[in-house]
């Protein structure tokens, strides 16, 4: 899928919506939320996307962070609008089908469109804060910024290069002993 497809569809949804919150998102799109204690190990599963039946699940590991939960959350919901029309009906961090890779970035992209405002991101930069000091200022893994870090370059946004290059599965290794901040 191309940037230009993701920055679109999270365009739409917050003009249709008026909202960027994924968990108030999924309501009224009547994707149903569902908490489930899945553990903390570093190999637990964080959440999944679901349809069966024309219903639409997302389900979150509630022994997560409520932090981390949002991230996951708007990953999921990312899969929810970008790749229902694929006929790939769950996704999850089990590399299952070949493409699992490229649904993920694709996923990863439209969480950080959706949660990270290009303003609020790039006056953390202008800040003459580091990527890293950036990134815990707006409260965010390192990883989400550099997934906005590319859309921002789509756009055009003359910006400084990331540090770190992430992974389409980051979040499946995403250290969840965290706490609900992401200062260094």
């Amino acid at each position: 899928m191309y940037c230009a497809e993701i920055v679109k569809a999270v365009e739409q949804l917050k003009k249709k919506y008026h909202e960027s919150d994924p968990f108030r998102l999924c309501k009224v799109m009547g994707i149903k939320l569902l908490f489930q204690s899945l553990g903390i190990e570093s190999d637990c599963v964080k959440g999944f996307f679901l349809e069966f039946k024309r219903i639409r699940t997302i389900t979150v590991n509630d022994d997560l962070p409520l932090l981390i939960q949002k991230f996951i959350v708007a990953h999921e919901l990312g899969h929810a609008v970008l790749h229902r029309k694929q006929g790939i009906s769950a996704f999850h961090e089990l590399a299952l089908y070949d493409e699992s890779s490229l649904c993920e970035k694709d996923a990863n992209l439209f969480a950080a469109e959706l949660l990270l405002e290009d303003d609020e991101v790039l006056q953390a930069l202008n800040e003459d804060n580091t990527f890293f000091t950036a990134a815990a200022m707006l409260n965010v893994p390192p990883e989400l910024l550099d997934f906005k870090f590319r859309v921002l370059k789509w756009k055009g946004y003359k910006i400084v290069e990331s540090p770190i290059i992430s992974r389409s599965n980051f979040l499946k290794d995403l250290d969840v002993s965290i706490n609900d901040d992401f200062s260094c």
